[in-house]
């Protein structure tokens, strides 16, 4: 299945929550979308069902297909810590949600675009990879031929990348440092991660 690029609204509407950000549709319309939206009788979930949505919720916010999602999920599995948690860490972990969470681009899709097109690099070397895992330490910054591109530049103007406590932002190299891995309640992001482990282990 291909990557998502109908209405963001639509999305949202679905889930009951602007999972893209500030959604004016969502505020109008908080009920699904179809003809059948406002309907009182709607059919209820499943708990596989209730499982389902929260996968397909968190494959939404970061942009993952069904196989790269399902290769984390074994990542995290082979891990030490509890699973949801590290799932939803090496989603955070992810070179396009760094360079949006430090606000060189406005949104994760800008941000897989900005480094599919080779204007990102990690320690100093370009990486076109989306789905490279940054690591603790590592250097996370704009080339110096892209520095001036207008979205990049509007972009940092408007974010406020310090209020996440495991990045720190240099505005004067126009990089940021991947300090450690994000704990569980600094990761803003509203999943029950527990659902997506019940939902694997059947």
């Amino acid at each position: 299945m291909a990557r998502y690029i109908g209405p963001k609204s639509r999305i949202a509407r679905k889930f009951g929550e602007p999972i893209f950000g500030p959604d004016k549709v969502l505020e109008k319309k908080n009920y699904p979308p179809g003809q059948h939206g406002t309907s009182r009788r709607r059919k209820k979930l499943s708990v596989y069902g209730v499982q389902l949505k929260e996968k397909q919720k968190a494959k939404y916010i970061y942009g993952v297909l069904e196989k790269q999602f399902s290769n984390l999920f074994e990542k995290a599995v082979s891990k030490k810590g509890i699973t949801g948690e590290v799932l939803l860490q090496l989603l955070e972990s992810r070179l396009d949600n760094v360079v949006f969470r430090l606000g060189i681009s406005p949104s994760r899709n800008g941000a897989r675009q900005l480094v599919s097109h080779r204007h990102i690099i990690v320690n100093g070397s370009v990486v076109n990879i989306p789905s490279y895992q940054v690591k603790a330490g590592d250097v996370v910054g704009v080339r110096e031929k892209s520095k001036s591109l207008e979205v990049i530049t509007n972009s940092i103007s408007y974010s406020n990348s310090s209020r996440f406590p495991w990045l720190q932002w240099d505005s004067e190299t126009v990089a940021g440092k991947f300090v450690k891995h994000p704990e569980r309640d600094e990761i803003p992001e509203n999943i029950t991660e527990q659902l997506i482990v019940e939902l694997y282990s059947k």
